[in-house]
């Protein structure tokens, strides 16, 4: 089957390499030249602008957006809308908000273009490992790409599957990266306190070998964790800083909305903004509210 791919990042051109070792043909484009000509090492078409990649490719036509969420999204529909035709299909494989995949397929369809939203979950790894993807959007349309997502997963009949309408892909993928944060959040505090018991002199890395076979804490986390661990035991040079990718937020957010209660999540995406604090005011406050009513000392910076 033949596919073009927007946004030749790492991961992009990872699923590129690994359709093309599949027996596809992908043709790429990227806003940087260097990446483009990059591609061509690895069997990859190369286009110089979305007009360009959209006349390479047979009709029915597919294009896979692997564009940053938000307004870079829409304004790369807005260019692709006018070079597709009836039948064509745009897939949003980034991490979009459900509801603006749900906008955008609704508007997509009125002009007779169809969309499928895919969370794609794998990282880096996918071109080995293979990507979890989770896909809203029209059966027959999910069903015609078959061969597309049987050659990104980890297998033809595992890890990936239509969940459901437009949206609901991206619905399911924001959930996945919300239970990702407190997975996360969990392993960072069990090291951490096992990390400050200096008496026993514990070795994380041997340690999280050991619970990545046979324990019920066992994960693909757990394994990254030990690799990090193996290369720099202490974590020298890492800055106590975590960022968000924004899909957490939007998780807490859908809870409140949903009345469902998710302490794990939502307190582990505030850790993540607690990092950032280098200078945290409210600390500041805290000491002071403690000097003010028991006397207590009040640390100088």
């Amino acid at each position: 089957m033949e596919l073009g791919i927007i946004g030749m990042g790492r991961m992009g051109a990872n699923m590129a390499e690994r359709l093309v070792l599949g027996g596809h043909r992908v043709t790429g484009f990227d806003q940087r030249a260097d990446i483009r000509s990059a591609l061509e090492k690895k069997d990859i078409g190369q286009a110089d602008s979305l007009a360009n990649l959209v006349s390479r490719l047979a009709a029915p036509k597919a294009v896979w957006m692997m564009v940053p969420s938000g307004e870079p999204v829409d304004a790369t529909i807005a260019e692709l809308t006018p070079l597709l035709k009836q039948g064509d299909v745009i897939i949003d494989g980034g991490n979009s908000n459900y509801k603006d995949s749900q906008r955008r397929g609704q508007s997509l369809a009125a002009k007779k273009i169809d969309y499928v939203d895919c969370g794609t979950s794998g990282g880096i790894r996918g071109l080995k490992e293979g990507y979890s993807m989770m896909i809203g959007g029209d059966a027959a349309v999910v069903e015609r790409l078959r061969p597309i997502f049987e050659t990104l997963a980890p297998a033809a009949d595992r890890g990936w599957g239509r969940v459901g309408p437009g949206g609901a892909g991206h619905f399911t993928k924001m959930i996945h990266n919300g239970i990702e944060y407190g997975l996360m959040q969990a392993y960072g505090e069990g090291f951490s306190i096992m990390q400050h018991k200096q008496e026993f002199g514990l070795d994380l890395h041997q340690i999280a070998e050991i619970w990545r076979y046979g324990s019920v804490v066992r994960s693909w986390l757990l394994d990254l964790a030990s690799e990090a661990l193996a290369k720099n035991a202490k974590l020298d040079g890492i800055a106590p800083y975590v960022a968000d990718s924004g899909e957490g937020r939007w998780t807490v957010a859908e809870a409140i909305d949903l009345d469902v209660p998710a302490p794990v999540i939502t307190l582990s995406l505030l850790q993540r903004l607690r990092s950032r604090e280098t200078n945290s005011f409210s600390d500041k406050l805290l000491s002071a509210l403690r000097n003010e009513f028991g006397g207590h000392e009040v640390k100088k910076d």
